[in-house]
């Protein structure tokens, strides 16, 4: 049995001794971003998501281990633990194979063969399954087991409770199982049939696809099909060939009850075998879709969240509606609210005339630069109307629509009430939109990340599985981007390495008890943080206008004497770093020998040079080197769009099968999988992210069902 050190090494193409640094330090308490970002020369450098994929793979094998050790026990309890099946267990590779080596002694409920075994019929069972020649028809040699106290009446009575106990023996077997489960992956058909002539499953009425084969995104929507009686779904197997199979497991060719033998063989499959298979089958179909989902997610949501923020703008948040009238929401640079108001220029009431006078008057009032509108309801009427506006008022405000996914949920949450009590629901999204756009990582922390909307079928996934990898996400993009100590609001500080819910509450009311941190060490007063947790947290928690520049930097206080030190060596003063002064830093180490100013600053290469760069641009935004939001200021209708049009446009959602565009109309178009690059790619997350921006053409509009397809290699010919 391989060792878990040697399995995640092969597996993750890691050294051992990597591997098993990274395990020690998980099993110390330190948290994945504090590992990545503060432990290198331990790792050799593996990311956030490495070691994230390490740490979720090594509770697999653990568990794998647990399991092996609970079901040898549970067996030589039984004293049934035989060399032969403890070797089994050590070498099975997954928790399918080792309940596959217990089945036979799992305690079972009341079966068939348990009955047929109380009956007194196993001894005419291995007669039928062991004798070889010449021998008495089956139905002679069952007459001798007619027992009528124990209600074995007739011969027939007997041959069918031995037929049961050798089919639950074969449903027992490990290795047949084993080649069946083989077959059924290899050659299995997944079937499915429906009766909607138009709707979601309209391609699925009669479907099939091999096991092998199939894609996540179609298992899942088969499922939810199925799970709303849209769908009637069956795996499909070569029956014969599976027969072929049951066969050499049993029948010896010299056996004189051959065709009793094959009856078995046929009961045990249809009866035992195939329903248990297909559950298991599905299942693990449904595993993997779902791990594919949850995998899509939060390569969408780390994008998302790290988009670039829109600084120095006082913009209005635009929260469209119909009856209810649009809510608009004034927030300064910083995101503090200035006013808001209710206009009314969608239908039913159409006043856009007086809408403009108030958007007018805000405008004017407080020098509004920027415009998010939120794309919800009534979002392609609010935009038309805004673009108009823009072009009577002149100026240069320009304006985005921004996803408004999870705003309501924020809205009506405790947060949002404790955030603005005076505000009501409505107000408080047309807030939160404006806020996405000035910080859309400051903002999107606020909701539970399930409800921000940049998967797939995000609602059938398993709830705690899902909640646990986007909660890592945002960890990882918070902690990357590192968090104003003295600005930060409870909900983003929790999502800080090493911060708990309690601590996050604590820092704030530190705060509004004395006032500004002027030091990161002031965290140690901090009532419930404690020293790991301050190791923990420390480099991520910036202090921007401290006295010392350290503090305003992603430099770990552990490291502060190692960054004291390389100044020195490389004859620089910390008013070099205030005043960006270390353009040739690199030249000096390079000059002196990088290995021997780690060695003197007492840290290793990878820290070195995190510090470097950390002193070159104190407190720098990783978001800034991205690419900046579009912001428009006219608007495109659907009815604008001309096949083979080229349009600029921004990655809204990265599926499975393509991604979603928007390009300017109200409905996001879709470039499919095919569609995206002339090389071949798996996933189209190989090429694009979230929040690019690409260049496509238009393929084909459907202004009937708003459906638009768009083209990214064919635009860039």
């Amino acid at each position: 049995m391989q060792s878990i050190i040697k399995i995640l090494s092969e597996e993750l193409k890691q050294r051992e001794n990597a591997v098993e640094q990274v395990i020690k330090l998980l099993d110390e308490g330190n948290t994945v971003p504090f590992i990545a970002r503060y432990r290198k020369e331990m790792h050799g450098g593996m990311d956030d998501q490495t070691i994230r994929q390490l740490a979720d793979r090594l509770a697999y094998l653990r568990n794998l281990q647990e399991r092996r050790e609970e079901v040898s026990t549970a067996i030589a309890a039984q004293e049934k633990l035989t060399d032969e099946i403890q070797k089994a267990i050590d070498n099975a590779q997954t928790l399918a194979e080792i309940e596959d080596i217990y089945r036979p002694y799992r305690p079972k409920r009341r079966t068939r063969a348990m009955i047929a075994r109380e009956k007194g019929l196993e001894p005419l069972a291995e007669l039928i399954k062991d004798t070889l020649g010449n021998a008495k028809p089956a139905l002679e040699l069952a007459a001798e087991y007619i027992n009528e106290e124990k209600e074995v009446n007739t011969a027939e009575d007997a041959l069918s409770g031995a037929s049961d106990i050798l089919a639950e023996s074969l449903s027992d077997d490990a290795n047949l199982r084993a080649k069946l489960r083989e077959l059924i992956w290899k050659t299995g058909i997944i079937q499915t049939k429906g009766e909607e002539e138009d709707g979601v499953y309209k391609m699925y009425n009669d479907f099939s696809e091999p096991v092998k084969r199939i894609q996540s995104h179609r298992i899942l929507a088969i499922n939810r099909g199925e799970k709303e009686d849209k769908l009637k779904v069956s795996l499909v197997v070569d029956n014969e060939q599976a027969q072929i199979i049951m066969r050499r497991a049993i029948i010896h060719p010299k056996s004189p009850y051959q065709n009793e033998l094959r009856a078995i063989c046929e009961d045990s499959y249809t009866r035992l075998i195939f329903p248990s298979l297909e559950r298991e089958i599905r299942s693990d179909l449904t595993d993997n879709a779902n791990e594919q989902a949850i995998h899509t997610f939060a390569i969408n949501l780390r994008p998302l969240l790290m988009q670039p923020p829109v600084r120095g703008k006082v913009t209005l948040g635009f929260d469209p509606a119909y009856r209810t009238g649009c809510k608009l929401a004034v927030v300064d640079e910083t995101g503090k609210v200035l006013e808001t108001s209710v206009i009314y220029p969608t239908p039913p009431h159409k006043k856009i005339d007086e809408s403009k006078k108030v958007l007018e008057k805000l405008c004017k009032k407080h020098n509004i630069s920027c415009i998010a509108i939120g794309n919800g309801t009534a979002s392609k009427e609010s935009e038309m109307f805004v673009a108009d506006f823009l072009k009577e008022y002149g100026g240069d405000i320009q304006y985005m629509v921004v996803s408004e996914a999870g705003a309501s949920v924020y809205s009506a949450s405790k947060l949002g009430a404790e955030e603005f009590p005076d505000y009501d629901v409505s107000l408080r999204s047309a807030v939160s939109i404006a806020r996405r756009l000035q910080d859309p990582l400051a903002e999107l922390v606020k909701i539970d990340p399930k409800a921000i909307g940049v998967g797939q079928y995000q609602h059938d996934m398993p709830q705690a599985r899902l909640g646990e990898t986007l909660d890592g996400v945002v960890e990882d993009c918070v902690s990357a981007v590192g968090v104003d100590l003295n600005t930060a609001s409870p909900a983003l500080l929790v999502r800080v390495a090493g911060v708990t819910k309690a601590v996050s509450k604590n820092i704030t009311a530190f705060r509004e008890e004395n006032g500004r941190f002027e030091t990161r060490k002031q965290l140690l007063k901090v009532k419930g943080l404690g020293p790991k947790a301050y190791e923990q947290c420390a480099g991520f928690l910036r202090v921007p206008d401290s006295k010392e520049i350290l503090d305003r930097t992603a430099v770990h206080p552990e490291s502060y004497s190692a960054a004291r030190e390389l100044l020195k060596l490389c004859n620089y003063t910390e008013s070099d770093v205030i005043n960006n002064n270390l353009s040739d830093i690199l030249e000096r180490i390079e000059k002196n020998g990088k290995n021997q100013i780690a060695e003197k600053c007492g840290v290793g290469v990878p820290t070195l040079m995190d510090i470097v760069s950390e002193l070159q641009k104190p407190g720098r935004d990783p978001r800034d080197s991205l690419p900046q939001p579009v912001l428009r200021s006219d608007v495109v209708h659907l009815e604008d769009l001309k096949d083979g049009m080229d349009m600029i446009g921004t990655v809204r959602n990265v599926t499975d099968f393509g991604a979603f565009i928007d390009i300017g109309v109200h409905q996001d178009g879709l470039v499919h999988i095919s569609e995206i690059s002339d090389k071949f790619i798996k996933h189209p997350s190989e090429v694009l992210t979230v929040g690019d921006i690409v260049n496509v053409k238009v393929m084909s509009v459907d202004a009937k069902t708003k459906r638009i397809a768009l083209s990214i290699k064919q635009a860039n010919k």
